[in-house]
């Protein structure tokens, strides 16, 4: 399995709303690779719809009782 580690719920939420369409969310939960390419593509905002789904994603992610998710 990848190296998993939890991120804040509440954090992670706010940065893929405010600065998803660069991805910046993925260098956050600890996906580098997917940040680049998030970055490489920002002009065509499809990385803006997929911080979307990631923020419904972690809206409905079961939190720990630190309010840390897995994603």
């Amino acid at each position: 399995m990848a190296n998993v580690h939890p991120v804040n719920k509440i954090v992670y939420i706010i940065i893929a709303f405010f600065l998803g369409g660069l991805g910046i969310q993925e260098f956050y939960a600890g996906h580098t690779g997917l940040g680049i390419l998030c970055l490489l593509f920002c002009w065509t905002g499809l990385p803006a719809l997929f911080a979307l789904v990631r923020i419904i994603m972690a809206i409905f992610a079961r939190s720990d009782a630190n309010g840390n998710i897995v994603i």
